[in-house]
């Protein structure tokens, strides 16, 4: 059984004129949502075995707290997730059949995107949490995925399994 994780970036400062998105850091709730999300997904038994991280700063130091739970998972720094959209980290997945449990952590509109497109395709175990992605991916927020096979990693293959928020597991 091959699982997938979809974790956009926690909470980050505010983008404004003459601020290097690329560069934007981590709010004092993004520091403390991530490790807490970290927490929810190995309590949910989902423990990463590689991670594809993009190079942007938010989603690095919300890898930063995530590996402090997941230490022996083999991180890539990857830059063209970086504002990817729904083809570009398929295609990231898709390169990965020898890993058991992948956690791809980016950015919306891309992550979002194939999150529903996934949703759409191959459908939910759990009916509350396709109608909850269907509303909003929030920064922190992880969308689980399963496929019953060990085959390809092919996004298609993967069933939602559930979709945990920082609210779920903070008091934010």
């Amino acid at each position: 059984m091959k699982r997938l994780i979809l974790m956009r970036h926690a909470k980050t400062e505010p983008w404004s004129e003459g601020i290097d998105d690329h560069a934007r850091a981590l709010t004092s709730v993004g520091h403390a949502a991530a490790p807490a999300m970290a927490k929810a997904l190995k309590a949910e038994g989902w423990s990463p075995a590689r991670a594809i991280v993009s190079t942007a700063r938010r989603t690095r130091e919300t890898w930063t707290h995530l590996s402090d739970v997941f230490g022996s998972c083999e991180v890539c720094l990857e830059d063209d997730l970086y504002l990817a959209g729904e083809r570009g980290i398929a295609d990231l997945i898709s390169d990965n059949d020898g890993v058991q449990t992948l956690i791809v952590i980016g950015h919306n509109p891309g992550l979002y995107d194939l999150s529903l497109s996934i949703l759409r395709e191959a459908g939910s175990v759990d009916h509350q949490a396709a109608i909850r992605i269907a509303a909003k991916l929030p920064t922190g927020g992880a969308v689980l995925f399963e496929a019953d096979q060990d085959g390809a990693f092919i996004p298609a293959h993967f069933r939602l399994r559930n979709f945990i928020k920082p609210k779920d597991v903070l008091d934010l």
